[in-house]
């Protein structure tokens, strides 16, 4: 019984340290953006390694070849990752795709990267990207394309034929941000 006292009067006397302390500090709580921006910041982490991990499941099951100088955990954070299928449907997209152009990865998924064209597009360039593309080539050119809500953005786009390991042609890969 006495150890028991003892322990509970260890307790009254740390906790009394703690409200002595919180009593002294100058700031006393959190504004709430920043644990709005933290909650952000978290959820666009998870987003991000969500994203590495199905894109990496995708390079797994087509059996890509990558090529060894690729770095796709630095774009995945900061750039807009869009997967087409050889007959160029949209077949994956990063869930940062909706800050670029508001549109959800779900979507644009089973369309065409056409959707993002319009009238302001410059038809020469679609043809160079065309053309780069039949030939299995890569590329990178800046595009003009449009968000969901009709506004138009200038969209670096860094396109990439990928191979399987028998080096058959399986999808077409562009790194995509905001120029």
């Amino acid at each position: 019984m006495s150890q028991t006292i003892n322990k509970m009067s260890d307790l009254k006397q740390y906790e009394e340290a703690i409200v002595k302390y919180n009593k002294e500090l100058r700031i006393k709580s959190l504004p709430v953006i920043s644990s709005e921006f933290h909650y952000q910041f978290v959820n666009e982490l998870k987003q991000s390694l969500c994203d590495l991990r199905d894109l990496k499941g995708m390079a797994l099951r087509n059996n890509w070849a990558l090529c060894s100088d690729w770095d796709i955990e630095a774009p995945i954070k900061e750039d807009v990752i869009v997967v087409t299928d050889a007959k160029l449907t949209i077949v994956f997209a990063s869930q940062n795709i909706k800050k670029m152009n508001g549109y959800s990865a779900t979507e644009v998924m089973g369309k065409s990267p056409k959707m993002f064209q319009g009238e302001v597009t410059d038809s020469i360039i679609s043809r160079e990207i065309s053309a780069a593309i039949k030939l299995q080539q890569s590329f990178e050119k800046t595009v003009l394309n449009y968000k969901k809500n009709g506004e138009v953005y200038a969209c670096l786009i860094k396109g990439y034929p990928v191979f399987d390991i028998k080096g058959r042609l399986r999808h077409y890969i562009a790194f995509e941000k905001a120029a």
